[in-house]
């Protein structure tokens, strides 16, 4: 009778990670597309509009300065109320933004801009607590999984923006419509979820506070380092295609190769935090993926053609995926429980977007004034570089 007893506990166990893991996937899902889809069609919309190149960056980076408000205030909401209530909140408020968006009305269209920001912020601060606290014995497999579902959604994205607004004729306004349906969708899966009784809510209150992680050097150094790959993509993912445009390459061709470097981005998702999580030391893993993203950039400013367009994307995908992963991870193993984890991620994400917020205005800025991408891209380079030094800190062996 008991044994019966335990196998069904068990089983209903093992049923509840299952619905998580759907959950997390479907977190997942709208976490990049919001952002993605509009780099290939920001060309279309500041001729329609009547924006600069820097006012149409607003329009990526508006979402990155809510990322630095709503990080750290996610992390505290969380503990208040539990991180999977928050994460319903945030789903909510980035289907609102996305609806908001797809309109010509400039306040709307900059107002949903910002709701996009803070409901992706709600969720990248509160995915690595909740895996942390689901999962711990898989932390490397369940951030692989669910950073490359991320990867797969954003280049999804990318790819059919462009079909959607113009070989469609449903126009910009479409293009980005579509991306509320998933939010939605997933606002109220998690609703239903957490109505399980079954559903284990994070009972752990351990005594860390944010401005105890605020005195950590390696803390910070996981912040920084943060910021440097949430500065590659965010710029990567906004200028790409005009930088491809502006080197010979059309319309077509330049959003099929952002498509694929983020395509690129989700096999190195998938591998990187495996080699990660085996490793005592990721110092050399961070070094090489920036080598990689150096020799990508200095090949794109060298040759000009398709050839050289599909290694060098290949090379920078592979790295900013990498990188962005291992940045991921380390909320989860550098940290010693649940709460450490999700106030660590509160604070590395919203320094990290902080930083990012003012990359796809000052990139749009520089080319505006040189009209040339030679600036910009050694600007990458040096970002590289930067994250390159802080991988010999944030690949060491240790505990926050």
């Amino acid at each position: 009778m008991r044994e019966d007893t335990f196998k069904k506990q068990e089983l209903g166990k093992d049923n509840t990670n299952v619905l998580i893991i759907i959950g997390i996937f479907l977190v997942a899902l709208n976490l990049r597309p919001a952002l993605t889809s509009i780099g290939p069609i920001m060309g279309i919309i500041r001729d329609e509009i009547g924006f600069a190149n820097w006012n149409v960056a607003l329009l990526t980076s508006l979402p990155l300065v809510a990322f630095a408000i709503m990080s750290i205030t996610s992390s505290y909401l969380a503990q208040k109320y539990s991180n999977e209530k928050i994460l319903i909140f945030g789903l909510m408020i980035l289907s609102t933004g996305i609806i908001f968006r797809s309109s010509t009305i400039m306040f709307l269209l900059l107002l949903g801009t910002l709701f996009i920001g803070i409901g992706i912020a709600v969720c990248n601060v509160l995915l690595p607590g909740i895996i942390k606290d689901k999962f711990p014995n898989k932390l490397s497999v369940m951030t692989g999984l669910y950073s490359s579902i991320m990867g797969i959604s954003a280049t999804v994205a990318s790819a059919i923006s462009v079909p959607i607004a113009k070989n469609m004729g449903l126009g910009w306004r479409n293009a980005l419509l579509i991306w509320a349906a998933p939010a939605i969708f997933a606002s109220f899966y998690w609703l239903v979820l957490i109505r399980r009784k079954s559903m284990n809510h994070i009972k752990e209150r351990p005594t860390e506070k944010q401005k105890d992680l605020l005195k950590s050097p390696f803390a910070w150094f996981i912040a920084f380092f943060m910021g440097c790959h949430s500065l590659l993509f965010y710029i990567t993912i906004s200028w790409f295609p005009e930088i491809l445009i502006d080197f010979g390459a059309n319309k077509t061709t330049a959003g099929f190769l952002l498509s694929y470097l983020q395509l690129v981005g989700i096999v190195s998702s998938l591998l990187i935090p495996l080699i990660a999580g085996k490793l005592k030391s990721q110092v050399g893993l961070v070094i090489s993926l920036n080598i990689l993203l150096i020799i990508g950039v200095i090949y794109l400013l060298l040759y000009h053609n398709d050839i050289s367009y599909i290694i060098s994307t290949t090379l920078i995908g592979f790295s900013l995926s990498g990188n962005f992963t291992i940045a991921l991870l380390l909320l989860s193993i550098r940290t010693k429980n649940t709460k450490q984890a999700t106030l660590l991620s509160g604070m590395a994400q919203s320094t990290g977007y902080a930083l990012a917020a003012l990359g796809p205005i000052v990139i749009g800025f520089i080319y505006d004034i040189t009209r040339d991408w030679t600036i910009p891209l050694f600007l990458l380079i040096l970002l590289a570089i930067c994250s390159s030094f802080l991988g010999l800190k944030i690949g060491q062996n240790k505990f926050i």
